[in-house]
């Protein structure tokens, strides 16, 4: 039999658009329906369930890199670092750093976990609004690449971890008024909230003054981050204009120029078919040939562009495979599907109402469609994980459902509630299935326990 790519769709009446695409699949562009039932780089995802248990999280390596490669292609001149938040390991750690790289970290324990991996140090940029005064030892110690100031505390701290022949890179995080996302709890480009030195008020210039001021801190550059799931160029283009105009402010009143700046990330994938995500071949025509236009109308050198992706590598690299627990239907005609799973792997949809697709693997079914409410396990009427799935009417205990786009923000998110255990991770390639990250277990928690 033919294997046939999976173009995002569930059923024959839904859009269907080709892996890659701004407006597409969320599945893996190795993602195939065939006599094994859906594969991913050629390993059926109901064998990797019943090898590893579920919830089970399958990472397709390949798409990882192709997805780096893809950065670095489009954007030859630019500085491409990953994102750590939205999801690290040792094994992703590696890919990253072989794919040429660097890594976005904000907190000790990413930070802990890139140097144990053996992630070149300097190729590390350490950012985070509240950073801890241990963390900022760490950063030194290890020898990072680049550290960014988010408030004025840091700059002090800082200083007194550095001196003139030992200095640090930094750079200098501004909310440049712009407002992007998907959600209001994501916007960081907006004035009034935990990052960084707005642009209005003088907050920033008072900031690069001060850091110009310490002779074991180097001012490399400005930095910035709009916020999440950001599917048009507009913003960053926007955002180029105004962190301009302060490089040539800095430039006017203090006679520096600076070498970098960074847009952070926020780079949109589908997460449903036919969902837009941001065009990369866009962003990479237009945001270098507007920085170099901005920085010749100020008479300013360009600075190399920095930028952070992180959901747009890792988000549709993976696919989150449940088993279905119960079926119940209700006096009104719901349906509700309950898996093993919920908002302890996954909480994006009661965080920020974030919307799912979902199939059947494991088996072929004729039942006509119907809509189905597929929930979690957990104590909260809020740990809903798609609503209104349209599954298979015959849909039973036992059966296994996928979810994509499931790389970014939902196990680097997980939590314990009720104390389930945070799911297995499993990379894929070539045909062959390896643990990564083993299951939690009941002793992991307990092991934590020092008295009673």
């Amino acid at each position: 039999m033919t294997l046939t790519p999976v173009r995002g769709c569930l059923y024959a009446d839904e859009p269907d658009t080709a892996p890659g695409n701004p407006v597409g699949t969320p599945w893996p562009a190795s993602a195939q329906d065939g006599p094994a039932g859906l594969t991913v780089a050629g390993v059926a995802l109901a064998d990797a369930a019943d090898r590893f248990g579920t919830p089970l999280y399958v990472l397709d390596e390949d798409e990882v890199r192709t997805r780096c490669r893809a950065y670095r292609t489009a954007l030859p001149g630019a500085e491409v670092l990953y994102a750590a938040k939205a999801f690290l390991c040792s094994a992703l750690a590696d890919w990253i750093a072989e794919e040429g790289l660097g890594l976005d970290v904000c907190s000790e324990g990413e930070l802990r976990l890139a140097a144990a991996a053996g992630f070149p140090p300097e190729r590390i940029l350490l950012h985070g609004n509240a950073k801890s005064p241990e963390e900022l030892r760490l950063a030194r110690r290890l020898r990072v690449g680049r550290i960014v100031v988010d408030n004025l505390a840091e700059i002090t701290r800082l200083a007194a971890l550095t001196a003139a022949h030992t200095p640090q890179r930094v750079l200098v995080r501004v909310v440049p008024g712009v407002a992007a996302g998907h959600h209001e709890a994501v916007r960081t480009g907006v004035a009034g909230q935990k990052f960084g030195f707005a642009l209005e008020g003088g907050d920033a210039e008072e900031a690069v003054r001060r850091i110009l001021a310490q002779p074991g801190l180097v001012l490399t550059g400005l930095h910035c981050h709009l916020g999440s799931q950001i599917p048009s160029v507009e913003p960053y283009l926007t955002a180029v204009d105004r962190l301009v105009e302060l490089l040539a402010a800095i430039r006017d009143e203090h006679g520096v120029q600076f070498p970098e700046l960074d847009l952070g990330g926020g780079h949109a994938v589908p997460y449903l078919p036919g969902e837009a995500g941001l065009d990369l071949d866009e962003f990479a025509a237009l945001v270098p040939v507007r920085l170099a236009d901005a920085c010749k109308r100020h008479r300013l050198d360009v600075p190399r562009l920095v930028v952070e992706p992180g959901r747009a590598v890792v988000a549709p690299a993976a696919v989150a495979v449940y088993r279905v627990l119960t079926v119940k239907h209700t006096a009104d005609g719901r349906v509700f599907a309950a898996v093993d799973g919920g908002m302890s792997d996954n909480p994006r949809p009661a965080l920020y109402g974030a919307r799912y697709a979902v199939r059947l693997v494991g088996r072929t079914s004729t039942a006509a469609v119907r809509e189905v409410d597929v929930v979690g396990r957990h104590c909260e009427a809020g740990d809903v994980l798609v609503r209104g799935a349209r599954l298979p009417a015959d849909l039973r205990p036992g059966d296994l459902l996928a979810v994509p786009a499931a790389g970014a923000y939902q196990l680097s998110m997980a939590s314990g509630y009720n104390l389930v255990g945070r799911p297995a991770v499993a990379a894929v390639r070539g045909g062959r299935a390896r643990l990564l990250i083993r299951r939690e277990s009941v002793e992991d928690f307990r092991g934590r326990e020092v008295g009673r």
